[in-house]
């Protein structure tokens, strides 16, 4: 069990929060942090931030990554050991295209449909790198909930968006 009591969406997303600021700043990338938890049990069974493992690795893909490992089977076979009841809370909404050429985040959501019944998210994500994230409909089509946790958008995008360059300098020609 972990010291966060049960649906205190805020200490979950302040927890995500904190591991998105491990997340080392790049300017192609948003610092994210992802927090899977047991509904039933109130276990947090795995986090992840950017670029936390090696490879261009997204929060939610390394949370995966870690769980599917602990539980040594594929990513792609993680629902048939997992939970029944679980939630994802995020601190960015999970991208639906990766331009690295790696399954999108929503896409490996989406596979834990009917265990996972709700992603809290702490800000959409922004249309610096791809527009129209079409990311909440896959996961709203597969039965999955996305909650917006407020209270957050301020520090989650300055977190997110640490590496980036946020003025440009005037060029005099």
């Amino acid at each position: 069990m972990t010291s966060i009591q049960p649906d205190d969406h805020k200490s979950y997303m302040r927890l995500a929060l904190d591991l998105a600021q491990k997340s080392p700043p790049k300017s192609t990338n948003f610092a994210v942090g992802a927090v899977l938890v047991d509904l039933d049990t109130n276990d947090i069974l795995a986090t992840g931030y950017t670029l936390e493992l090696p490879g261009n690795t997204h929060a939610e893909q390394c949370a995966l990554m870690k769980l599917a490992q602990q539980y040594g089977v594929n990513e792609e076979d993680l629902k048939r050991v997992l939970p029944s009841r679980m939630a994802l809370y995020t601190t960015v909404e999970p991208c639906s295209k990766r331009l690295s050429g790696n399954l999108p985040c929503a896409e490996r959501v989406h596979r834990l449909a009917g265990s996972l019944r709700t992603v809290y998210v702490g800000v959409s994500e922004p249309e610096t790198f791809v527009s129209q994230n079409t990311g909440k409909q896959l996961l709203q089509d597969s039965g999955i909930s996305v909650v917006h946790v407020p209270g957050f958008e301020s520090r989650i995008l300055e977190v997110a968006t640490a590496g980036h360059i946020k003025d440009k300098p005037d060029i005099q020609a």
